[in-house]
């Protein structure tokens, strides 16, 4: 009786009520933002597909998705590609599985092969998520309080960086050059091919005065910083970089706590770090500032008959061999060729 009073739309672009009902949500997560149909569609040219729900009740829901279609591996429907969050975002698990269950109808429909979408709660399916990586988030109060809650060891890099001359600015969309050309250099040591710029220009122009780009230099060059988000009541960092040559001088360490500092300036109460796999390198450089686990579920699900369900994995096979070709290829060819394989590249 409840699911019949449910109505459902797909369409191409979130409708007005969008906002509200990401606002209300506790679900909520930066891959909601209703921005990211913009900025997706225009920089990789991918299909979006974007379900909203309503009740009689006045309980509302939103799923937002893109269609991407990838040469030689076939068209998955991901909510989101490029992000940590996704999922159903309402106000009950009836609205979720509903959703949930059109996206399924919606991506069958476009000859998908699979449904991925990345919750922050577990959904009431059969099919076991991908649990292994986490979102490190740190609670803020003031930033006198938390400075006395860090390890010694954090106050001591922090330091170091001051005294050898670092200095973090907070800049705009036209410093994002300088940003990016570290940015390009520390992905191509990584092995992982980098955005295209003009992607970082559309999540600037989309979101505005809610965009920050946080720059770490060394005698007025650029060698590292980070691209952060407003969102609700949530400071949220998906893009950090600094060039692998000046790591002696702990850039990273006075990057995030300038940042943090500003976040706790304009009350934020949460920092986002981003995701990390449990117990890696990253995942222990977010911990040391006191950031905590929060559940990353990521749901792949088959939907064309002919195949069975896939192994609970991001990585496809070979993929550590494409990764030492990549970190020793010419900067200057994976700056130019980078960006076109990462269009695909949807993790």
């Amino acid at each position: 009786m409840f699911a019949s009073a449910i109505d459902i739309r797909a369409a191409d672009h979130p409708d007005p009520s969008w906002r509200d009902a990401v606002a209300r949500s506790r679900q909520a997560h930066l891959g909601h933002a209703p921005e990211w149909c913009t900025i997706i569609a225009r920089a990789y040219g991918h299909e979006p597909l974007y379900l909203g729900a309503t009740t009689g009740d006045g309980s509302a829901g939103v799923l937002p998705a893109f269609v991407v279609r990838r040469p030689l591996f076939g068209t998955v429907v991901t909510s989101m590609p490029f992000l940590d969050s996704g999922g159903p975002c309402s106000t009950s698990p009836a609205i979720d599985a509903l959703l949930v269950a059109r996206l399924i109808e919606e991506a069958r429909q476009r000859g998908a092969d699979l449904v991925e979408l990345r919750c922050s709660s577990r959904l009431a399916i059969e099919l076991k998520p991908l649990e292994s990586k986490v979102n490190m988030t740190l609670r803020l109060c003031g930033a006198d309080a938390l400075w006395r809650r860090f390890d010694k060891t954090v106050r001591n890099q922090i330091r170091k960086a001051e005294r050898s001359g670092l200095t973090v600015v907070c800049g705009g969309a036209d410093s994002l050059p300088s940003f990016y050309d570290a940015f390009v250099e520390r992905m191509r040591d990584l092995g992982s091919p980098v955005h295209a710029l003009g992607f970082l220009r559309q999540v600037f122009d989309a979101f505005g005065s809610r965009a920050r780009l946080m720059l770490v230099r060394k005698d007025q060059v650029t060698i590292g910083g980070l691209v952060g988000l407003a969102f609700n009541d949530r400071f949220v960092v998906p893009w950090a970089t600094c060039r692998k040559a000046y790591f002696a001088l702990c850039p990273n360490m006075l990057l995030y706590w300038e940042t943090i500092r500003r976040a706790c300036a304009e009350g934020f109460t949460r920092f986002e770090f981003g995701r990390s796999t449990r117990l890696s390198g990253t995942y222990l450089f977010k911990r040391q500032w006191g950031a905590e686990e929060e559940a990353l579920l990521w749901y792949r699900i088959p939907v064309a008959a002919r195949r069975s369900a896939p192994p609970p994995s991001p990585r496809h096979a070979g993929g550590d061999l494409l990764v030492r070709v990549w970190q020793h290829l010419p900067l200057a060819f994976t700056r130019q060729v980078g960006p076109h394989v990462r269009r695909y590249l949807i993790q």
